[in-house]
């Protein structure tokens, strides 16, 4: 990423990812599909669990996206056996989050449905479907090790290719689990969980594999794993941010959800239903995020500033381009989209009106998530954690509150509401970006010369 062209070595870079990220989202998208066959009863139970599913994974996927920033730059400046060192310590933290996390999401899921307002028509599905999910964290949480390190490398068709093999586990299993076709039992709900669990756990046995054997040019070693202090605050220091901004993402939508489940299971269908196509809609962005994260870091740690800067501005014209055909066709399908989904004429006119509010916002924020990258990238990621936080605290929902509630406007408050927090933290977002804080704030690696051992450490150029 520190030689060619810019705009080629990002979509390069870029394309895996939105394939991979794309391919995430066809684990609920499939369950989706199946699951809305039983009636919208059944949709209820994998969209509030996603809510509380991504509460726990914030802390995987900040720490995982320090893991990015660290190798990216160890690598732009040299030091591959550090980045080494960075995939033991993470392996070792998510290990321990995840079989913390699953251990007390299947103790509390009870109190977590009572306190999300479960509907009741749909608690004792959704307590099933919750409970199987929680089972499998220890694994799900490992694959998050496996992408950090091999996109900060540079190398994003791997994990691509282990995300396919897991999709297409995923696929097949859920309707034979879920209605009992051939030779498997009838497990309606508890059939799509245990098919998402065991094709995300076959995804990290495969990414734990290739970093073992070193297939992407980085071997994890048994001496990585032991305990490094040093490297663990690096990786906390960075990471912690991103993962306080994913959770409070996270619990904001959490809490968003327990304001769209006030309003029954047909709004709680259709927000299920368009929350899973936008985030379908945002993948390029994701892609472009990762990749720009990538650039930025390898050639800051290589000392080159100047192309770190391109590489953020040329991603931001990309995604312009790339999103406006999905953007146009949200708008004017909207309806056709629910429909899809769930034959029901309650929840597709919903849905059309979501679509018909949200969407000019869901373009607007692509912008805001590659520039997310480049803080990333640089290991400035302060403005991560409170542009996120500021979304869905600060805007979305005392604004979904103010207008569903207090101002009566119900369920198309909820969808004014995504639309002006979109709207205004990608307007936040980039007055901050151009005050180049990501720049001169700068906390990537570089090497030290005085050092005999060329150590590798962070800066601060307060």
């Amino acid at each position: 990423m520190t030689t060619g062209s810019v705009r080629g070595k990002l979509m390069l870079l870029a394309w895996p990812v939105m394939l991979s990220h794309l391919l995430q989202t066809f684990y609920n998208l499939a369950d989706a599909f199946w699951l809305g066959k039983l009636g919208r009863q059944a949709l209820t139970a994998p969209t509030i669990t996603m809510h509380v599913f991504f509460i726990a994974f914030a802390l995987a996927m900040g720490l995982g996206a320090a893991g990015t920033t660290l190798v990216s730059q160890f690598k732009g400046a040299g030091e591959e056996k550090k980045a080494s060192v960075v995939g033991g310590q993470l392996l070792l933290l998510l290990t321990g989050i995840g079989l913390v996390f699953g251990i007390a999401g299947y103790l509390f899921t009870p109190q977590i449905l009572n306190l999300l307002q479960t509907p009741a028509d749909s608690w004792q599905m959704t307590y099933d479907y919750m409970r199987w999910i929680f089972t499998g964290f220890p694994l799900l949480f490992v694959f998050f090790v496996y992408q950090g390190i091999s996109t900060g490398l540079g190398d994003t068709v791997g994990p691509m290719q282990v995300n396919l093999i897991a999709v297409i586990v995923n696929v097949i299993l859920d309707p034979l689990l879920i209605f009992g076709l051939g030779p498997f039992p009838e497990m309606g709900v508890v059939g799509a969980a245990v098919a998402t669990v065991f094709s995300r756990a076959l995804a990290s046995f495969i990414g734990m594999h290739r970093l073992f054997k070193g297939t992407n040019g980085m071997r994890i070693l048994p001496a990585d794993i032991k305990p490094n202090r040093s490297m663990i605050r690096k990786i906390m220091k960075i990471g912690l941010p991103v993962s306080l901004g994913q959770l409070g993402t996270s619990l904001g939508f959490t809490f968003m959800i327990g304001i769209v489940n006030s309003f029954g299971s047909a709004v709680t269908a259709a927000f299920g239903v368009g929350n899973r196509i936008i985030h379908m809609a945002f993948v390029p962005a994701m892609g472009l995020s990762q990749a720009n994260a990538t650039a930025v870091g390898q050639n800051l740690g290589a000392g080159n500033v100047e192309r770190a800067e391109k590489s953020s501005k040329t991603a931001l014209l990309l995604i312009g381009l790339i999103l406006l055909p999905i953007a146009l066709g949200m708008f004017f399908f909207g309806a056709d989209i629910s429909r899809a989904f769930v034959d029901d004429p309650e929840v597709i006119e919903l849905g059309r009106v979501m679509f018909r509010i949200t969407t000019p916002s869901v373009y607007v924020f692509g912008f805001l998530m590659v520039l997310l990258g480049s803080f990333q990238g640089s290991g400035y990621t302060l403005p991560v954690m409170v542009l996120n936080m500021s979304r869905l605290w600060v805007l979305r929902i005392p604004g979904a509150y103010l207008l569903a509630y207090s101002l009566g406007m119900g369920p198309l408050g909820i969808w004014w509401s995504m639309f002006i927090s979109n709207t205004l933290v990608t307007v936040a977002g980039w007055l901050w970006f151009r005050k180049g804080t990501w720049k001169t704030k700068a906390a990537h690696l570089v090497l030290d010369t005085r050092d005999a051992e060329s150590t590798v450490h962070v800066t601060d150029m307060d």
